[in-house]
Formats: structure tokens, sequence, C-alpha cells
């Protein structure tokens, strides 16, 4: 493996870590044990730690090395607001813009997501969030917009710590439920073409873990 590809791999895989949580927000990156847990070596760790500091995951600290990006009330609270905002953008321009493909593709998000809910329910939690990113991704793809999606995935990206610090405490029958009724009421307002209700519904939805999570 070339040292290029080497940094980009474990850019990506040291990227997962720090969304899944497997190190914490401020933990000290120690370059030892980096190499070890990812087998490269110093270069290709170092490359990928730059990486992420421009993706605003890893701080840098003069001459101590590295840690993990601290999380914050106020980033999460803005992180989130942001989101909803795009998102909801993309919902209004795919439902003026989708076509019968596109419903399609919702419909059968929807579902899988549905009957895929013991996921939850077991602690499988990553599983259950990926088909629940699915689902969100079905109705906005048909924004038509590449730049737009690209700039959601960034924002979804950056939230992944903070929702998976609200899946952990809220996994269970009661929160699927409540998330199960707003997955339907989406479904029906954007089938319904109906912009103002779907995207009220979005943003309602989306901002749900910065109103309870609390970070310290």
């Amino acid at each position: 493996m070339s040292k290029e590809n080497s940094a980009v791999k474990v850019m990506q895989l040291l990227k997962q870590d720090i969304l899944a949580g497997y190190f914490e927000p401020g933990q000290k990156l120690k370059m030892v044990a980096l190499k070890a847990h990812y087998g490269v070596g110093v270069n290709p760790l170092r490359e990928a730690l730059s990486q992420l500091i421009v993706e605003q995951l890893v701080v840098a600290e003069d001459q101590r090395g590295y840690r993990v990006h601290p999380t914050s009330q106020a980033e999460m609270v803005d992180i989130y607001d942001a989101r909803a905002h795009l998102e909801a953008l993309c919902v209004e321009l795919a439902i003026m813009r989708g076509d019968d493909v596109w419903e399609g593709d919702i419909v059968a998000a929807a579902h899988r997501l549905h009957v895929n809910a013991q996921l939850l329910m077991d602690g499988n939690m990553q599983d259950w969030e990926h088909l629940h990113q699915a689902f969100h991704l079905a109705i906005v793809s048909g924004c038509g917009s590449q730049q737009l999606l690209q700039a959601r995935w960034a924002l979804y990206e950056k939230a992944s710590r903070y929702r998976n610090l609200w899946l952990r405490h809220n996994a269970g029958h009661a929160a699927f439920d409540v998330n199960q009724k707003e997955h339907e009421d989406l479904v029906q307002a954007v089938m319904q073409r109906d912009v103002p209700k779907a995207t009220a519904l979005v943003r309602s939805h989306l901002l749900v873990p910065s109103q309870v999570v609390q970070v310290s």
C-alpha cells in the first residue's frame, strides 16, 4: 500500500472511531498507541491527524501532540440548527423536483427502517442508524444538488458524536414509537407534496437530540 493510500485509510478509520465515540472528546491521542492500534507508521498518522484537524475532529497542542476535538453545548446547538435548516431546504427542493422513482425509493427506505426496529431494541444502534440515515437520504436525494448533499453530509458527520450520545440514552420502545410516528408523518407530507408541513416536520425531527442531550 502506498504512503498516500495508507494515510487515507488510517484517516478514515480514525475519523470513524472518533465519530463513534471510541475516542472520547478531549482524549489525548498518543502516537505510540495509535501506531499499534492502526498498524501504520508515524508519517501516515500525522497526515491523517492533519486532515482531521481541518475537519475539526482533532486539535493540535503545541509541543504536546494531539487531542480529540472537545464537544460543547454551544457547538451541538449550532450544528443541529444548521442541519435542520439545510435539511429543510433539501426537502423543499426534493418535493419540487422529485419523480416517481424518488417516491418509490422513499417508501422502500421507510419500510426497511420500520421492519428492522428490533435493531434498536437489541442495542444495535449503529446498524439502525445506518437505516435511519438511508431513509432521510432517500428523501433529500431528490433535491438534485450535489453541492447541497455534500454540505449536508459534512454536517451529518459533525453531528454524529452528539447523536450517538442521544442514541445511547434513548434506545427503547418509547423512543422508537415517537421516532416512527415522526417518520410516518414526514413520508405522508412528502408524498402529498406539502412543502410547509414537510419542512416543519423535518426541522423538528432533526432538532430532537440537541434539545435533549446535555454536554458538559
